[in-house]
């Protein structure tokens, strides 16, 4: 990558390493915030309940979930009770595929949950509407009477928006590279370096602002005593790309300033 300056000179090895480098931590933070954007394993849900009397409502869970009247309380029960799974556009339960089967009383009811396919679980999704996205977050979950809870509100519009922003910025300092490599200049590097730094502020803001929101959502609608919530693997993907984006932009902008005032201190000396 710019194995030429815009003056015709050789690029030392140095910058072109750090440029290879700063190129491939690019990509894979690219690819890392991409992937949590578009997986649900943000914050997982484990119930301690045993599956059959996960299967006695799953059904009218699954039924209330998917209402269209399903406010933040109803579908929090429901991510509680059934091993729910949250992501930033989708939220995912844990419900048996034959839920309207019926099951005999007494021991036979062992014996036929063991046998019949009642028992066989699948997740289930529902995407968050755009409208749901922005829609405002109650002080008392549930409660339209309650009031707007301010904080809540914005950490969820924010964390909706920031993981594009960062996208953005980083695919546009990628066609600012593709221009430096074309113009054979180094220089314009720098401008690639802050929009990733820039990238990266985003990223650490959206994991800020969901950590947040899981935060005071549980203060509102406290855990059950058996169910254990911790953040799941598309959540750590996000926090890995962070640091990514902020050692690319480092790269990026010390290989074009360094190239730049070494550049200029020998011509400098040519001159003299």
């Amino acid at each position: 990558l710019f194995p030429y300056s815009k003056e015709g000179a050789m690029m030392d090895n140095r910058f072109a390493t750090a440029l290879v480098i700063a190129c491939v931590l690019s990509l894979i933070s690219t690819i890392y915030m991409a992937a949590s954007i578009g997986t649900d394993f943000w914050y997982e849900y484990h119930t301690l309940l045993p599956a059959e009397n996960i299967s006695e409502a799953g059904r009218s869970i699954w039924e209330e979930f998917i209402s269209e009247e399903a406010d933040e309380k109803t579908y929090t029960d429901a991510l509680f009770r059934c091993n729910g799974t949250v992501g930033l556009w989708r939220r995912c339960i844990t419900v048996p595929k034959n839920s309207h089967w019926y099951s005999p009383p007494g021991i036979s009811r062992y014996l036929f949950s063991f046998f019949s396919p009642e028992t066989d679980m699948t997740t289930n999704c529902i995407s968050f509407s755009l409208s749901d996205q922005f829609m405002e977050k109650y002080i008392e979950p549930g409660n339209h009477n309650s009031g707007t809870d301010l904080n809540r509100t914005y950490l969820w519009r924010l964390q909706f928006l920031l993981p594009f922003v960062s996208l953005g910025l980083m695919c546009f300092g990628a066609l600012i590279g593709l221009c430096a490599c074309a113009c054979r200049s180094l220089y314009p590097a720098i401008a690639t370096g802050v929009l990733h730094f820039l990238a990266g502020l985003c990223t650490l803001g959206l994991v800020g602002c969901y950590v947040a929101g899981i935060e005071l959502l549980h203060k509102k609608l406290p855990l059950p005593a058996d169910v254990r919530g911790e953040f799941g693997w598309s959540f750590c993907l996000a926090c890995v790309s962070a640091p990514l984006q902020f050692m690319a932009a480092a790269l990026f902008i010390w290989a074009a300033r360094t190239n730049r005032k070494e550049f200029t201190l020998l011509k400098a000396y040519r001159v003299a």
